[in-house]
């Protein structure tokens, strides 16, 4: 049965929601197109059925990086898969052919790009190929966002061996998805799964950019030690944002395509293999990457689409834990963005689909109310409320903009459509600069008319006009709005327009985020965490191929005693307890206080004895006085500091551990302390 194999093999009891009729559709041998969340399991769905089904899956995949990666962690699972690429060694292939020789292949990935090569075609042709799986289908969609003109040859290959195909994708609108049909499948009408598009355990979140650079940092800093993945629009941004947070104390590389080949894969290897490292990078990033534990995706420039968007945060929290987003723009992001699809060589109708592309992303970040929703209705989804967005977290406060958009409207109109935000705002505010002078616009009706905005007021105003679409900068003219028909109604008072006030967004206090386990269980997590990175270095795996944090934040929480227990935890299949079962074991039953990085660097001194001592009393404490309080504890490195230091004092006590701790332990660490 299938779910035997779920357990035996993944380690899962359930299936997650909707891989089962995926699952078994495939093994029924239908054709299936499957739109399902990044994060939601499309891999499994195919993985499952190919280990069941006699013959060799084919899968086909966009990048060489995601294919090892898979082929990675099938390997660590006991399955017998493998990969064509040109990053394989001599040895490499030559263990794939083998393998497909001798039948025991059971999933084998190539590149779309392999397809034209009669060679393979025919070698194909002469395997015992169960079905074809489609990795990333929506590049073969010439309007999408990823199109890759190779995918083209898959129907045609479909036709070749005469074989049920499995499409998977986390992002196509419903034209996209009438496109894969048409190419993939031709006049077949494959079984559709559309699981939604909704990534509930994704934060959403936009800000106007207000000092970038330090936003980006501010964000970071509040997130130490998690692994994230911030873009840029540029190959230098990448790599200025990149020194800046490695002055701030964090680790962090820049990626883009102006990089030696030979760097580029390291720093793809090193964001694999190493915890909490953070990569900035231009877009020619992520595709590849299969990284699970990916805790946030910046966005330091606005993307192109709301596809390219969707895609780009799809990298975070793809184990299904807490991840977050946070994406700046301003209006010359706006400009850049437009400038860029009217100075492009495509169509007419392809730069109009452009355009509308980049509205729906610029309605998505003006945004009034609940974000998620705006998102998922673009993709033909829906949900009432998310609570899990900016803007459910704090409503931004509207109000009628009617007035001063028409003033805006009223001032580009009476100056010809020939000036762009600045000079317009100087009008509007009544600032006599000789050009203006110069050009009589001192004379015109609209001149000091908004003299009640600010300077940076009137931005956000015409931010946000450009975010409805209701002007746009001329390239022929220098990046002079000009206005669209969508504003015409409302200069003439035919129609109203409601705007935020947070036209400027400066953060007045620090975002508390949420730990990835509760408090007591942190310096369990972190031993556990320490366990995989060794045990993947000896792999030289990434350490998701060992667990995903997933599994490790179950174990700190349930903290199994023995093998059985620890074969219920999910993710755990039998290859995985016999290898690791016995090594996490130990961790979590016997060394993993006294193993602490903190404690070891307190090894020989006497602040080590008094690191323990505050240790066992903390224990003792750690459900209160009388054993009945919510559970508090202190991890190891304010520990280690108070060991260290030895403050003498209740306030200096208090400054290390805070008010609610020092409440708990601080007499008794005081006592230690003096002693």
């Amino acid at each position: 049965m299938p779910k035997d194999l779920l357990k035996s093999v993944f380690g899962h009891d359930q299936y997650r929601d909707g891989q089962s009729e995926i699952v078994n559709a495939i093994i029924a041998g239908k054709d299936v197109l499957a739109i399902m969340p990044t994060g939601g399991g499309k891999s499994l769905c195919f993985q499952l059925p190919g280990i069941k089904l006699n013959g060799t899956v084919l899968v086909v995949s966009p990048l060489i990086a995601l294919m090892r990666d898979q082929v990675s962690a099938l390997k660590a699972l006991g399955v017998n898969a493998g990969a064509l690429t040109s990053g394989n060694t001599d040895d490499e292939t030559e263990e794939v052919f083998n393998a497909l020789e001798n039948g025991k292949l059971k999933l084998l990935y190539i590149a779309p790009e392999r397809l034209a090569n009669l060679g393979t075609q025919r070698m194909l042709s002469n395997l015992p190929i169960s079905f074809i799986a489609v990795d990333e289908a929506h590049c073969v969609s010439q309007w999408g966002h990823d199109f890759r003109p190779d995918y083209l040859r898959i129907g045609e290959l479909r036709k070749l061996l005469n074989v049920p195909l499995a499409a998977f994708t986390a992002t196509a609108d419903p034209e996209t998805q009438t496109e894969i049909k048409d190419r993939l499948f031709e006049l077949k009408k494959p079984e559709v799964f559309l699981q939604g598009f909704d990534r509930p355990n994704i934060h959403l979140s936009f800000s106007v950019k207000n000092s970038p650079r330090q936003q980006v940092i501010n964000f970071v800093e509040r997130r130490k030690g998690q692994s994230g993945i911030i873009y840029c629009g540029s190959r230098a941004k990448c790599e200025t944002i990149a020194q800046a947070l490695r002055t701030a104390g964090h680790e962090a590389i820049h990626y883009h395509a102006g990089m030696d080949a030979e760097d580029r894969r390291i720093s793809e290897r090193r964001f694999q293999l190493e915890d909490g490292l953070i990569v900035v990078a231009t877009i020619a990033f992520g595709m590849g990457i299969d990284k699970p534990d990916i805790r946030y995706v910046i966005h330091a420039d606005l993307p192109k689409s709301i596809e390219s968007y969707y895609q780009e945060i799809g990298r975070a929290g793809r184990d299904g834990e807490a991840a977050e987003t946070m994406t700046l723009y301003g209006a010359d992001d706006i400009r850049l963005r437009r400038s860029q699809i009217d100075e492009g060589l495509a169509s007419n109708d392809r730069k109009k689909a452009d355009h509308g592309r980049l509205n729906s992303l610029l309605g998505l970040a003006e945004a009034r109310r609940c974000r998620r929703r705006v998102l998922l209705r673009y993709f033909g989804d829906d949900i009432q409320t998310c609570n899990n967005c900016d803007l459910c977290d704090t409503p931004p406060l509207l109000f009628d903009g009617t007035k001063h958009v028409r003033m805006a409207l009223s001032a580009i109109l009476r100056t010809e459509e020939r000036f762009g935000a600045g000079y317009l705002i100087d009008i509007l505010r009544g600032k006599s600069t000789d050009k203006i002078k110069q050009n009589g616009h001192d004379k015109l009706p609209t001149f000091g008319i908004g003299q009640d905005y600010s300077k940076s007021e009137w931005q956000g105003v015409f931010r946000q006009m450009m975010g409805y679409d209701l002007v746009r900068p001329d390239i022929e003219r220098f990046g002079a709005f000009r206005m669209t028909e969508m504003a015409r109604p409302i200069l003439r008072n035919e129609q109203t327009i409601e705007l935020r006030k947070d036209t400027i967004i400066k953060e007045t206090r620090k975002a508390k985020v949420k730990s990835l386990v509760a408090e007591e269980d942190e310096t369990l997590f972190s031993a556990l965490r320490s366990k995989r990175r060794s045990l993947a270095e000896a792999l030289n795996a990434p350490a998701y191929v060992v667990f995903a944090d997933a599994v490790l934040m179950e174990m700190a929480k349930t903290r199994p005693s023995n093998l059985d227990e620890f074969s219920n935890l999910s993710g755990v299949g039998s290859v995985k307890l016999e290898r690791y079962g016995k090594a996490f074991l130990e961790v979590i039953n016997d060394e993993f206080l006294e193993q602490h990085p903190s404690r070891r660097r307190l090894a020989g001194k006497d602040a080590g004895k008094i690191f323990d001592k505050l240790q066992a009393i903390q224990l003792e404490l750690m459900h209160g006085p009388h054993g009945h309080d919510k559970p508090l504890v202190c991890s190891a490195s304010i520990l280690a500091k108070l060991a260290s230091s030895k403050p003498r004092a209740m306030e200096a006590v208090e400054r290390l551990l805070g008010k609610q701790k020092t409440e708990r332990f601080g007499v008794a660490f005081l006592k230690i302390l003096l002693d």
